[in-house]
């Protein structure tokens, strides 16, 4: 088994067809592979050997996808890295899974260079570093086939974004792997004829393996773009090069403030999104102003995908994430590891070939993370209705205790995002003398719109008891957000805490 395999697939069966499109550039699924096998067979005379960490640090592009896979193919493990690490953080991660090559961008290169001697690192592609990449490619060979692997061998690590500490690196098997892009390709009706928008970072799993390894799979057509960028991505779909929309909530958001946003869509046909939970009002809005449906699916890096919620779009439920995968088992449990019945609110606990191997290096974490050794704790709340739909209440680490009542910040947002005015919204616990903690909400306004705190707080009091009504509501330009685009409430909790002592 070979990760890798599902490229040479698409590459046989359809080795005309658009694989990539990037701007100007197209590649065709023959041209794509034989990059990748050019890639490998480079690889492989620096010395490179099976089981090998080989990291790759750049933005979303077509030379990105070659070099991955043609690292999957010699079995070599990829370590993605985020494209925007710089200083400290790239130095960390670096030192962390110790890659013996990189590739790289040249913003990197004097960060990436001071930490060659001291871990492991030999070989930096990127221009004016060691060598670039067409030099490694002209050292490669244009045939070769992929080499078989064990099913539970590593393909990929990638980190978690350390929203709830330092990173982790989680490692994902060729086996879990290939059973997401197959989900996926599944539960989205995916088509060779289907063009799939990735504006999403690829050391992200939404971006590598939710589009990408999918895409790559059903032997469809990536657009491509390093980033998001609305004029680009309106561009793209107006010009009927998007079937297939991936995006988090925030860009959802955006796009709603359009005037004219139906007559936008082009030929979207399916409108996905993940990253963070999506707020009703919006999914509702979407549908009603688009004629779409925003389908949702739960799981993280470390288990993916957990559900989906729209094989049959005509029993789409509004808020839920849908029934498991066909292959995962999923158990509501409480903080002792007991198994909860329907309707009863506890953490979300799976189990399946979705489950990561572990994460790299860090056997301790390994270990808190699952349930007996095979159930992966989620750390998300969750509740499960009598058709088997399941819905995501909160993060665990996310609750406010306030005089000895329980909050769900997700709750308080759906509200939020019911009020006039409100574009974005965040809500986290303070530290409060009286109460504990206090309910803190922080609001982008809608483009052009003033909103009034006491206005906002007599409407959420008719929606929300009493002591789930923010106690403290601040306007602001914008949240922090992580390059996927989630917003990032440990940071935002961080800096009121750290501004309150000036």
């Amino acid at each position: 088994m070979n990760l890798a395999r599902n490229l040479e697939s698409s590459a046989i069966y359809f080795p005309d067809r658009p694989a990539i499109r990037q701007g100007s550039l197209e590649w065709t699924y023959a041209e794509l592979n034989e990059r990748a096998n050019k890639v490998a067979t480079g690889l492989m005379k620096l010395g490179i050997k099976p089981g090998d960490y080989i990291g790759l640090c750049s933005l979303n592009s077509a030379d990105w996808i070659a070099f991955y896979f043609g690292v999957l193919k010699i079995g070599a493990v990829a370590i993605t890295l985020s494209g925007l690490l710089t200083g400290d953080e790239l130095a960390f991660l670096i030192t962390h899974s110790k890659p013996k090559v990189l590739f790289t961008d040249p913003s990197k290169l004097e960060d990436v260079m001071r930490l060659k001697s001291d871990n492991g690192l030999q070989t930096v592609i990127c221009s004016d570093g060691d060598m670039d990449l067409s030099h490694l490619m002209r050292m490669g060979e244009r045939a070769f086939q992929a080499i078989d692997m064990d099913r539970l061998d590593t393909a990929a690590v990638l980190y978690t974004g350390g929203t709830t500490g330092a990173p982790k690196g989680v490692m994902l098997s060729h086996e879990g792997m290939n059973f997401a892009a197959r989900a996926i390709a599944y539960y989205e009706h995916s088509v060779p004829t289907d063009q799939a928008l990735c504006f999403l970072p690829f050391n992200h799993v939404f971006g590598q393996n939710h589009i990408m390894n999918s895409t790559i799979y059903s032997s469809g057509c990536l657009e491509l773009l390093p980033a998001f960028d609305m004029d680009r991505v309106l561009e793209a779909i107006a010009a009927g090069r998007v079937t297939k929309f991936f995006a988090v909530p925030t860009v959802y958001v955006r796009f709603l403030s359009l005037p004219d946003l139906e007559k936008k869509v082009g030929k979207l046909r399916y409108c996905f999104s993940a990253a963070a939970s999506m707020a009703r009002e919006i999914v509702k809005q979407w549908k009603e102003r688009t004629g779409v449906t925003i389908a949702e699916s739960y799981g993280m890096t470390e288990v993916m995908p957990t559900t989906f919620n729209h094989f049959y779009p005509e029993f789409h439920v509004v808020g839920s994430v849908g029934p498991v995968v066909h292959g995962v088992e999923a158990q509501i449990r409480d903080v002792e590891g007991n198994v909860l019945s329907q309707g009863q609110e506890g953490e979300v606990c799976i189990r399946g070939r979705n489950v990561m191997k572990g994460y790299l290096n860090n056997p301790e974490a390994t270990i808190a993370g699952m349930w007996n050794g095979e159930w992966f704790r989620s750390g998300d709340i969750g509740v499960l209705d009598d058709r088997g739909y399941f819905y995501i209440v909160d993060r665990l680490k996310d609750l406010i205790i306030t005089g000895g009542e329980n909050v769900y910040p997700r709750e308080v947002e759906e509200a939020l995002y019911t009020q006039p005015g409100v574009e974005e919204c965040a809500v986290i616990g303070l530290p409060d003398k009286e109460w504990g903690e206090k309910v803190s909400a922080y609001i982008v306004p809608k483009p052009g719109q003033q909103i009034s705190t006491n206005e906002l707080k007599a409407g959420l009091k008719t929606l929300l008891s009493p002591f789930k009504v923010p106690k403290k509501i601040e306007i602001v330009k914008e949240l922090p957000k992580s390059p996927a685009g989630k917003i990032l409430k440990r940071e935002l909790k961080r800096q009121v805490l750290e501004e309150s002592k000036h």
